[in-house]
């Protein structure tokens, strides 16, 4: 998998960090817990959480060692009151145990969800939270049709042998049914619709480029190749109506331990 460009991604990710804050306030803190945010990317809504607990702490966790280094930049005022660790969510366990876990876009990056759950449970001291949300369900199915026919061309198949898709996308059913089999309790899960709309071209080019695409780009052989592959999907979403809109299907999850 591609590691990201950690500097742009905290600047096209407004979707994601809209979505987060709104994740953020179904989390009841009362100031002093230790939480995890899992998958902690560039820190923006890890910002968020440490001002919410002025006597607690944060363990900033993510498997990619440039969103730390960003994170690390932004949060550094915070101080001994942010701990960051790289790790996979697929094998990790905070110790000691935590008060909750909190996570938003990133548990549709770990394709054993069952080794997720089971590791976010164990994190999670006895009674502890978790308040999540990612991708699952429906997510970008229009976009993920464009780019299995587009791999699938003439011009582009000889350079996607082998290739799969590097996300889980769950349903709510399958989730609920995890979450309460790993030991959860009053544990829901469910979807929603939160399609996100670009300005203009060079906008959804961009995000495209940073987010979506990431584990494709690099396996075309020069940039020329690059552009052409993005060119294609920014001219088909130039046609819908409304023009670039990527149709995100979120998947969120509340359970205790």
């Amino acid at each position: 998998m591609a590691d990201w460009n950690a500097e742009v991604y905290a600047r096209v990710s407004a979707p994601q960090f809209e979505w987060g804050q709104r994740v953020l306030e179904r989390l009841p803190l009362a100031g002093d817990e230790t939480v995890v945010d899992a998958g902690c990317g560039a820190g923006r809504l890890t910002e968020l959480l440490v001002k919410r607990l002025p006597r607690g702490r944060v363990v900033a966790l993510d498997a990619s060692a440039v969103m730390l280094v960003e994170a690390r930049s932004r949060l550094a005022r915070f101080g001994e009151q942010v701990t960051f660790v790289r790790a996979d969510l697929a094998t990790h366990v905070e110790r000691p145990p935590v008060d909750a876990v909190f996570s938003t876009a990133t548990f549709h990056w770990v394709l054993d969800h069952d080794a997720l759950f089971a590791g976010l449970h164990a994190t999670l001291r006895s009674g502890g939270l978790l308040v999540a949300q990612w991708g699952g369900g429906a997510n970008l199915a229009r976009l993920r049709a464009r780019t299995a026919s587009l791999r699938a061309s003439e011009a582009f198949a000889r350079y996607f042998g082998g290739f799969r898709e590097p996300w889980h996308y769950a349903s709510a059913e399958e989730t609920q049914a995890r979450l309460v089999r790993t030991g959860f309790v009053d544990a829901k899960a469910w979807l929603e619709p939160a399609p996100a709309r670009f300005d203009d071209p060079a906008s959804y080019r961009e995000f495209l480029t940073h987010v979506i695409l990431r584990d494709e780009l690099p396996r075309l052989p020069d940039d020329e190749a690059r552009r052409s592959y993005v060119d294609a999907l920014v001219d088909l979403a130039s046609r819908d109506d409304p023009p670039f809109v990527l149709d995100y299907c979120r998947l969120n999850a509340d359970g205790r331990a």
